[in-house]
């Protein structure tokens, strides 16, 4: 299959590395004008310097700007009037323990993860239904369905990313405009080391450690190792493409088989 996505403006929130990162380069090799996004114009110009060089002749916009406020939004708009593939892609998560997540740290989970994303939504999609066509996906978690009891607030947000993607996709019925959303597994990035870490001894050597993690901690997975961020933006990219066009509403998984169901 070939993906031709030439003449597309795609905006990858939170891509200066991890899933977005890769998620942007994929975008980038299938012929797309990438805007990369991140809070810092350093962290941001380090991230497109680095896809620049990965893929060269890339079409490459700089996008720093904090997504999870109004007036971050509002920046990236400005900057970039209309785009054609949106991927929700900024989060945050960590663990702590159920009883000890303060009020402050439910609205940010839902303000950073769904807020952010419903924004911007709100922002692109009239256009991309003007226009008759547009891609808009939200980069979901396996945690959405399965509600990991380290960091319930973190599964919340998910969740509701599942019901904002296929609300979404309704009110695009009909326009050309596909939205779905794309349920992750456990997937190798920094950030997850550092989670890794944070439930096994951090004394052994990364590759041991992955190993004892899924053992112990995600033992359900068929795959019985972390995903790559690149097997998550062969979805994306896919679901972005002119051949993706019969695909919406949908919540499809990357997730090495973690969900133990047969929907979605």
């Amino acid at each position: 299959m070939h993906i031709d996505l030439t003449g597309k403006t795609a905006l990858v929130t939170g891509s200066t590395q991890g899933i977005g990162a890769a998620i942007a380069a994929g975008l980038a090799r299938a012929g797309a004008t990438v805007a990369v996004n991140g809070r810092t114009a350093e962290k941001v110009e380090s991230a497109c310097d680095a896809l620049r060089a990965e893929t060269p002749g890339a079409r490459i916009v700089p996008v720093a700007a904090d997504l999870a406020t109004e007036e971050g939004a509002d920046r990236v708009v400005d900057m970039l009037p209309e785009v054609d593939i949106l991927i929700n892609n900024l989060g945050v998560f960590g663990v702590q323990d159920a009883l000890e997540i303060t009020d402050d740290e439910w609205r940010r989970y839902f303000e950073v993860n769904v807020l952010a994303a419903v924004r911007l939504t709100r922002a692109y999609l009239p256009g991309m239904v003007a226009r008759s066509w547009g891609r808009v996906q939200y980069i979901a978690s396996d945690s959405a369905i399965v509600i990991p009891a380290e960091m319930i607030h973190y599964g919340m947000s998910k969740t509701a990313l599942l019901a904002v993607s296929r609300g979404f996709a309704k009110r695009a019925a009909g326009s050309g405009v596909t939205v779905n959303s794309v349920i992750v597994g456990p997937t190798h990035t920094r950030g997850v080391e550092d989670f890794v870490y944070e439930l096994v001894d951090r004394g052994l050597p990364w590759d041991e450690a992955q190993r004892v993690f899924m053992r112990e901690h995600r033992p359900q997975s068929l795959l019985r190792r972390l995903i790559e961020p690149e097997e998550v933006a062969n979805m994306v990219v896919y679901l972005g493409s002119p051949q993706a066009s019969a695909t919406t509403g949908g919540a499809l998984r990357v997730d090495g088989g973690y969900v133990d169901a047969i929907l979605p």
